[in-house]
């Protein structure tokens, strides 16, 4: 039986961003080669540590959802490990609350996505106009 996973690794911030997406492409790809069945991907960037690991006060962070047998969750930790590129990973099984609130927050960030954004209102600094007197102070 399927259990559903979630799985956040950090990659060191000196990657390309072609480095960061050949990465996520092999973690995606070993999840689907073993019988797995990604839910949801998403890409949170580069943000700062809240410790530096390995010398590294940043990284690059990335979320997997995904469903497999629970013996695969295994094999992905260990290609973690092997790989220089992560520093850092978690991944947690999901249970049918943690999996109700994932599908309340991906849906809660598509209609923030899809919401017109609001125009910032632009402030003109006032300036003056040929009939106010300017002072004009000379010490």
């Amino acid at each position: 039986m399927l259990k559903q996973y979630e799985t956040v690794f950090i990659a060191t911030p000196v990657l390309s961003e072609a480095q960061m997406k050949e990465a996520v492409a092999k973690y995606t790809q070993l999840i689907k080669d073993n019988g797995g069945e990604i839910v949801y991907e998403e890409d949170w960037g580069l943000k700062q540590l809240a410790y530096p690991i390995q010398h590294k006060t940043s990284g690059f962070y990335y979320l997997i959802e995904f469903k497999s047998e629970p013996e695969f969750v295994a094999t992905l930790e260990t290609q973690y490990h092997r790989d220089e590129r992560i520093i850092r990973f978690l991944t947690v099984a999901l249970d049918k609350d943690a999996v109700a609130y994932a599908e309340h927050r991906r849906e809660m960030r598509k209609a923030k996505a899809s919401a017109p954004k609001a125009e910032p209102k632009a402030e003109v600094e006032a300036a003056p106009s040929n009939d106010e007197p300017v002072e004009n102070k000379e010490d």
